[in-house]
C-alpha cells in the first residue's frame, strides 16, 4: 500500500545538501545534511548523495523497499522532463544529467525541480500556505526568488523558466546592476544585499540616524539592523523600508492581478523581520491590487524555514512518482 511507502527529499544548495526521509504525509522521520562538495564541477555531489542515503537507511534500518522515490531541488536552469542541468553556476554544472545520475547510483526514481519552486511546494503543503491551491511563495534572501503554483501545480513554463520573480524590472532606468545581466531587477532593491545597498547610499547624510552609528561601530550593516532601527521608529530606517517595501510591493500586486492567488508567502532570511516587514508590504499591496485580488489574497510569513525543500522534494514524489 502506498500510505507505508516513504518520501525522500533532497535540497541542494550551495554549501550544503540537506536530506530527510519523510512518511506518506509528510512528517520528517529523519532529517540530516552533508557538505556540498564542489570540487571537478560538481561531479561527486550525486554519489555523495546516493551514499548519504544508503549510509542512513542501514543507519535506521531500512531498505531501499521502503522509499517511493527522491524528489530533489536544484539551482540552476533545468529541463524539467529529463532533470538535466544547462547550467547552475554556484555549483558547477553545464550540461549535467542529474536525474539520470542521481537514478543510477541511488537505485530509485527520482524527480527535479528547481530548488525555489520546492520551497514553495513545501510550504503549501505543511507550511504557511496551509493547503492553499493557488499560491505566490517569494524568498527574500541573498537574492529574490520565488514559485507560482496554481491549482495545486508548480508553473513551470516554457522552458522551466516561470517563477524568476527577482528579476522582474522594477527601476526601468538607472537601476543597480544584477547577477543576471540586466539592470534595475526587483533583486537590486528586495534581496538582502539590496536593502543594504539601499540603504547604504544616502547613510552619509543622515548622521544622526542610528544605522548611521552601527555601520560606524560594525563596518557593515545587516537588513536585520535595518528592520529592527525601523521598528524603533528611526527616521532614515523607515525611509529605506518604504522604498524597498514600494518596489517589492508593487511587483507582488502586479503578480497577483495576474494570479489571483488566494495565499502569498514571504520566506527566506528577511522575512525573519516579520510584522516590521508584512506591514508596510501589504500597505503597499493594497494600493495597486485590485480590490477583489485583494481580498482574495491572505499575506503570511513561510513557517518551514531550512526544511521546506526536502517537504517539497517528498511532494513531488508523492504526487508525480507515486502510482
Amino acid at each position: 500500500m502506498k500510505e507505508e511507502k516513504w518520501l525522500i527529499g533532497v535540497d541542494l544548495g550551495g554549501t550544503t545538501i540537506k536530506l530527510a526521509f519523510l512518511d506518506f504525509y509528510g512528517e520528517i522521520k529523519e532529517k540530516w545534511e552533508i557538505p556540498t562538495d564542489k570540487s571537478e564541477a560538481g561531479r561527486h555531489i550525486t554519489m555523495h548523495i546516493a551514499k548519504a542515503i544508503d549510509d542512513k537507511m542501514e543507519e535506521v534500518g531500512l531498505s531501499k523497499e521502503k522509499f517511493a522515490g527522491i524528489g530533489m531541488g536544484a539551482p540552476g536552469f533545468i529541463e524539467m522532463e529529463t532533470g538535466f542541468i544547462y547550467h547552475a553556476v554556484n555549483i558547477g554544472w553545464r550540461n549535467f544529467p542529474l536525474k539520470d545520475k542521481l537514478e543510477v547510483e541511488t537505485g530509485l526514481p527520482v524527480i527535479i525541480d528547481n530548488d525555489a519552486n520546492i520551497a514553495a511546494l513545501g510550504e503549501m503543503w505543511r507550511g504557511a500556505g496551509d493547503g492553499a491551491r493557488d499560491l505566490l511563495c517569494v524568498t527574500l534572501g541573498t537574492g529574490v526568488g520565488g514559485g507560482i503554483i496554481t491549482n495545486g501545480t508548480i508553473i513551470h513554463g516554457t522552458n522551466g523558466m516561470a517563477g524568476e520573480i527577482g528579476h522582474i524590472t522594477s527601476i526601468p532606468e538607472g537601476g543597480a546592476s544584477c547577477n543576471c545581466g540586466k539592470t534595475g531587477c526587483l533583486e537590486t532593491v528586495a534581496s538582502a544585499t539590496g536593502i543594504v545597498r539601499i540603504a547604504m547610499e544616502n547613510l552619509n547624510s543622515h548622521q544622526d540616524s542610528v544605522l548611521y552609528h552601527t555601520y560606524k561601530e560594525q563596518n557593515q550593516l545587516t537588513s536585520r539592523d535595518i528592520f529592527e532601527a525601523a521598528e524603533a521608529s528611526d527616521g532614515y530606517a523607515e525611509e529605506v523600508v518604504n522604498k524597498v517595501t514600494f518596489y517589492l510591493g508593487l511587483a507582488i500586486a502586479n503578480l497577483a492581478n495576474a494570479l489571483n492567488p488566494s495565499k502569498i508567502v514571504i520566506g527566506g532570511g528577511v522575512s525573519k523581520a516579520g510584522d516590521a516587514l508584512l506591514k508596510p508590504l501589504k500597505d503597499q499591496f493594497e494600493k495597486y491590487a485590485l480590490p477583489r485580488v485583494m481580498e482574495g489574497s491572505d499575506f503570511a510569513i513561510a513557517t518551514l524555514g531550512n526544511d521546506a525543500g526536502v517537504i517539497g522534494g517528498a511532494w513531488l514524489v508523492k504526487t508525480k512518482i507515486v502510482k
